[in-house]
Parts: structure tokens; C-alpha cells; sequence
């Protein structure tokens, strides 16, 4: 939960080549194809904005979790997806256009929505209102770290589609070797904080992360959307920015005990994700053999 080289530097550069890597796959026919499209974004932002909300109400409450902890994953869950997100969709083939998209409407969206929905959960586990300022700082780190690295591979890929082409494999495997290092790194740098309170918030972060992927790629199939933007709107959901929920924690509302459940549920998203992943993956070829 406290900022090192490797979380300040190191991984913000990583992510920003990978998704610089990401964007050599891309092109603009797949954002006007969501353009034209608009149900998938539409079902992804319900899910985040109007569902996530009300099951971390409902699980706070089942666990009867103490009111720090239940703010929390709160705050968790009114925080948009991540650059993570983005990789962990692009592992699992899914619709990385629409998670860009979903990424940033849904991050505009947050300074709105996230202010809203934790100042009422402050409100309704604590009894005192405390005002949280959107965080546009974070928002603007989000864009430096997504949206110029894509778009400078989409222009290369316009520019340069041999060597964009060639980079794909090799971009695809700096994405499994960077998710391994930010998962042995999050689990040495946490490791104390998740023992202490795995008892206490890791079911109901688990419960959690499992539903949003559950719901999240369940309720895009229900509505017959294909299969690889469910697979985007599952792992947007089910991948919350855990840095920024910490950050707010910590920095505007000053509550160490309040940063737990985003350090928890990070540390258990990354194999839980990664295991949805080689699943989708999986029933992906099954498919194709099928055919």
C-alpha cells in the first residue's frame, strides 16, 4: 500500500509500452465499430455504475464487515477499470477497443460517480459525511498511461503495419512477463497487510471480484452481445483500479484502514483473473475444434 520505485516507475512504464503494443493492434474501424455499436459500452457502464455498487453494499453487509473496511470496498467498487484490465482482455482476446472505451467513458464518468457513491457510503457506515473531490489527478495518470501510449501504436500501425504485425507475439508475451513481476512484487510489498486481514475482507473481496467477472461476462451474453465483448466488459468490471482506491485512501481521506479491501482484492485479481482468462482461452479452442 505504499509507493516504491517499482509501483511509481517501473510499472507505469511497462504498462505504457505494453500499451503502446496494444494500440499496434488497433485501428480506428474498431472504435467507429463500437460507435456503431453501442449497446456494448452501454451494458458495461450499467454494470459498473448501477450493479458493482449495490453487491459491495449487499456483501459489506453480509460479512457484517466493520464500517472502515465497509467504505472500502465501496470505494472499490465505484472505482473504474484500469490499464490491467486492458492487458488481461487483450490476454483472453477479448474486445480491447471497447475496454479503451469503456476506460475512458468510465473514467470521466468517475468524477461524478465516485465522489457520489462514497460520499453516501461514508454517510451510511459512519454517520458523518466527509466531501471527497473528484479525483482528477489519478484521471489524468490514467490517460498519460493509457490513451497516448495506444494512440501512438495505432499511428504506428497506420505508419508502419509490417513492424506492427511482428510485434504482436512479442508484445503478447511482455504482457504475461509483466503481470507475473506486478504479482510477485504486489504479493512481497502486501504481504503482511493480506495476512492480517484476509480473515477479516478477503471472502467478501473474493465473493466480489468473482461476481463482477461472473456478471460482467454472464449479462453481455444474456443480451447476445459476442463473445469478445463480453469477455472486455468482464474483465473492465471485474479489474477495478485498485491504485486509485487506494490513493484516495490514503491520500484525500486519510484512512490507512480504508485502503485494505483495494490492496486485497488486487492481490487476489491477478490470479483469479489470470484463471478466468486461461478459461476463456480454453472454451475459445474448444469452440474453434468444434467448428
Amino acid at each position: 500500500m505504499q509507493a516504491s520505485l517499482l509501483t511509481t516507475l517501473l510499472l507505469p512504464l511497462a504498462l505504457g509500452v505494453i500499451m503502446f503494443g496494444l494500440g499496434l493492434g488497433l485501428g480506428i474501424a474498431d472504435f467507429r465499430r463500437i460507435a456503431r455499436y453501442p449497446r456494448a459500452v452501454v451494458t458495461g457502464l450499467v454494470l459498473q455504475i448501477g450493479v458493482l455498487p449495490w453487491a459491495a453494499l449487499g456483501l459489506a453487509l453480509l460479512f457484517r464487515l466493520p464500517p472502515e473496511l465497509a467504505v472500502g470496498l465501496m470505494l472499490l467498487a465505484a472505482s473504474p477499470g484500469g490499464a490491467t484490465a486492458n492487458i488481461y482482455s487483450h490476454l483472453a482476446r477479448g474486445d480491447v477497443a471497447l475496454n479503451i472505451t469503456l476506460t475512458a467513458v468510465n473514467s470521466l464518468l468517475c468524477l461524478v460517480t465516485l465522489p457520489l457513491i462514497l460520499n453516501l457510503a461514508l454517510e451510511f457506515f459512519l454517520g458523518a459525511g466527509q466531501y471527497v473531490p473528484p479525483p482528477v489527478r489519478k484521471i489524468v495518470e490514467v490517460a498519460v498511461i493509457i490513451v497516448l501510449p495506444v494512440s501512438l501504436g495505432m499511428a504506428t500501425r497506420a505508419w508502419a503495419p509490417a513492424f506492427a504485425a511482428r510485434m504482436e507475439k512479442p508484445i503478447r508475451l511482455l504482457s504475461v512477463a509483466v503481470l507475473v513481476l506486478l504479482i510477485v512484487a504486489a504479493v512481497a510489498q502486501a504481504w503482511s497487510t493480506l495476512l492480517g486481514f484476509l480473515a477479516a475482507v478477503g471472502l467478501a473481496c473474493l465473493l466480489f471480484n468473482l461476481l463482477s467477472m461472473g456478471v460482467g461476462y454472464t449479462a453481455p451474453r444474456a443480451l447476445r452481445l459476442p463473445r469478445r465483448q463480453a469477455i472486455a466488459i468482464a474483465m473492465e468490471i471485474g479489474i477495478h483500479n485498485g491504485t486509485l482506491a487506494i490513493y484516495i485512501a490514503l491520500n484525500v481521506l486519510q484512512n490507512p484502514l480504508m485502503s485494505v479491501p483495494a490492496a486485497v482484492y488486487s492481490l487476489l485479481m491477478f490470479f483469479t483473473a489470470a484463471l478466468f482468462a486461461l478459461w476463456l482461452n480454453r472454451r475459445g479452442a474448444d469452440a474453434v475444434a468444434q467448428d
